[in-house]
């Protein structure tokens, strides 16, 4: 009878095992499901203005103020409006935010990764203390440095109008130059760079390699996810450019895309459905970038946090 007592043990043992994992996953799929309803809602909360925007650019009449799940009516002529340029030449204002784009996100994505080897991989006094104190600007505000970077431009002359093609390279300049020194950028590439063994460099410099050709043969193929996570932001912050645009461009015709559509709000009326329409314009080649971009960006985010 002891024996048969002894023998039912495990049973009894391996079921109430069972029985506990059992309520365990129970217990994870109701906590995985609540975390799904508050994401879920959370997202709807996000995405709504910009399901708002779109079916308003949509609508030919109707109230703009009120929340709404389907469009009054569907029609393109607010699309065709801001597209033919009858109230701002639209087609001028991609071109801007093109040449501005491809500027900006060049330079600030070369002058970061450059910035960001010697405070990874090379030794000097200070090294850490200069990391550092860069870091500390990150804290202030973009608007802090608005009366300083609009002061240094004027010194520089880049608004001085002299001749059509040269006052469009200044002020272009003048839109692009104070945003190239990157921190986040700064930031981002020094961890990924972090993460490169230094024995690869170490072999490099014994072979004789200069510090620029390890940089471009050894470090940026390396850190190529991260740069382009990080050009994906910075095209995201140069496409978007408003406020500094809107100070520092004289000529409307020059300005980039997200400043000139403020031109479909005029003085006395505004047509809200085509300044809606010029925003999900806008919105659309962000959306493009980022879905073939997605891999790298994720992947260039997530090794630049690990690293």
């Amino acid at each position: 009878m002891l024996k048969g007592a002894v023998s039912d043990q495990p049973s009894a043992v391996s079921k109430t095992a069972a029985d506990l994992r059992a309520r365990k996953r129970r217990k994870d799929r109701v906590a995985n499901l609540a975390a799904y309803v508050v994401l879920g809602v959370i997202a709807l909360i996000m995405l709504y203005p910009f399901y708002w925007t779109l079916i308003t650019s949509l609508e030919p009449t109707g109230n703009i103020y009120e929340a709404k799940l389907l469009p009054s009516g569907v029609s393109l002529k607010n699309y065709v409006e801001v597209l033919t340029g009858t109230t701002v030449p639209f087609w001028r204002l991609i071109l801007n935010s093109l040449i501005i784009c491809t500027a900006g996100v060049t330079l600030t994505v070369t002058l970061a990764a450059l910035a960001a080897y010697p405070l990874a991989k090379m030794r000097f006094p200070g090294r850490d203390l200069i990391f550092y104190s860069i870091l500390v600007l990150m804290v202030l505000p973009n608007e802090a440095g608005l009366i300083v970077n609009y002061i240094t431009t004027i010194k520089l002359g880049l608004l001085q109008q002299t001749n059509p093609v040269l006052d469009a390279v200044r002020q272009y300049a003048a839109v692009v130059l104070p945003g190239i020194a990157s921190i986040v950028g700064l930031f981002l590439l020094r961890q990924a760079y972090l993460g490169v063994p230094i024995e690869l460099i170490e072999a490099a410099r014994i072979d004789g390699a200069k510090e620029l050709t390890i940089w471009r043969r050894i470090m940026l193929p390396l850190a190529l996810p991260t740069i382009v996570a990080f050009g994906i932001l910075e095209f995201v912050a140069y496409w978007n450019s408003f406020l500094w645009a809107r100070i520092m461009l004289p000529d409307k015709n020059l300005m980039p895309l997200s400043a000139g559509l403020l031109e479909l709000s005029g003085t006395f009326s505004t047509n809200s459905r085509a300044v809606m329409a010029g925003a999900v314009i806008t919105v659309l080649p962000i959306l493009v970038i980022f879905a073939f971009g997605q891999r790298y960006f994720m992947k260039g985010i997530e090794g630049a946090v690990k690293g």
